[in-house]
């Protein structure tokens, strides 16, 4: 149902429900529905049921972008990862989601596939919708994307890693460091012939980094023989299998391999198993994130710990601080990692 003033779009063959309408149904004036809709707590509980009641029966949509020209921004923040098939990001995502929906924002997101090139497109685009601040994976960009970034000027936080040369504000952990205790876990376990498996780390900077943090505690340690295996093809626990196989098989000395994610190393166990290679008798295997499926396998998988549900929480909270303009100290926050010893090394 619509009235005269309802706008047209003829593109589509019909007119839109205007506040206007919803006014007239609910019987109170447009700028109630407008209070109702977008600041409902300065609405009388009995008329904001009202006007809830007449949208829904004349399937009215709000306008955002009438309230972002108001406004000069909008309650959509964009949240832009690597990946959303990768369930380290969506629980990340999943923290943030929570966070910035008990304030009355939402989410819209972005993947970049590892890809810069294609960040910056991204960053680029969902600027263009006003948001009142951004989260942003990872510490690396293009200096066209830091530029834009730097200049948009608005709340934004970078996550997932920690280093002081963030742009705004930054919720992360040291992959560096992350790396390099693991290294040192193995080096104390005994292990001296050890390993280091990732996949499209030409891309994947944080695991490069996890990699770089694993070879210098080796080498501090003496252990100056290095076995880096780098594959090309994204990371799967079927490429974590055969990765083991092709180590062993080059490296037959290896008596340990670091992961760079637990996927691949659960692969890993797994095709040991498969194999009748014992772990961690023959091979330890040790991974990082620290997802459930690691204590599901036989034996269970050691394992860094990243706490990504409250980093996403974190991240959210000091970014809804900073729009609301209250001040934020520090401005780069390391939740740190733990280190989970279990059964395979």
């Amino acid at each position: 149902m619509t009235n005269d003033d309802s706008t047209d779009d003829s593109s589509q063959g019909y007119r839109s429900v205007t506040l206007k309408n919803v006014a007239e149904r609910a019987g109170v004036s447009p700028i109630t529905v407008s209070r109702a809709l977008n600041r409902p707590e300065l609405v009388s509980p009995k008329r904001r049921a009202r006007v809830e009641q007449a949208a829904r029966e004349l399937g009215y949509v709000p306008n955002r972008m009438a309230g972002a020209l108001a406004s000069a921004r909008t309650h959509v923040i964009p949240v832009i990862v690597p990946s959303l098939s990768n369930v380290v990001f969506i629980e990340v995502i999943q923290g943030i989601q929570e966070v910035l929906e008990h304030d009355g924002y939402q989410l819209m997101l972005g993947n970049t596939e590892y890809d810069l090139q294609r960040e910056q497109t991204l960053v680029s685009a969902l600027l263009g919708w006003t948001p009142a601040g951004t989260i942003l994976a990872g510490l690396r960009h293009l200096d066209e994307t830091r530029a834009l970034l730097a200049g948009w000027g608005r709340p934004l936080v970078e996550i997932m890693e920690y280093g002081q040369d963030c742009i705004d504000m930054n919720v992360g952990l040291s992959h560096y460091q992350a790396g390099a205790s693991m290294a040192r876990h193995l080096i104390e376990r005994g292990y001296r012939h050890i390993g280091f498996v990732g996949t499209q780390m030409t891309n994947d900077y944080r695991a490069r980094q996890r990699c770089d943090g694993h070879l210098h505690a080796l080498e501090e340690a003496g252990l100056a023989t290095h076995h880096v295996f780098a594959l090309a093809a994204p990371s799967t626990p079927a490429l974590g299998g055969r990765a083991l196989l092709a180590a062993l098989q080059q490296a037959p000395e290896l008596d340990a391999i670091f992961f760079a994610n637990d996927d691949l190393a659960v692969g890993a166990i797994l095709q040991a198993q498969r194999n009748a290679i014992p772990v961690p008798e023959r091979i330890a295997i040790a991974g990082f994130n620290g997802l459930s499926l690691g204590e599901l396998v036989t034996p269970q998988l050691t394992t860094i710990v990243s706490p990504r549900y409250r980093m996403g929480k974190m991240a959210a909270t000091v970014l809804l601080r900073r729009i609301s303009g209250l001040p934020v100290t520090p401005r780069t926050v390391d939740v740190g990692f733990s280190l989970a010893v279990r059964e395979s090394t």
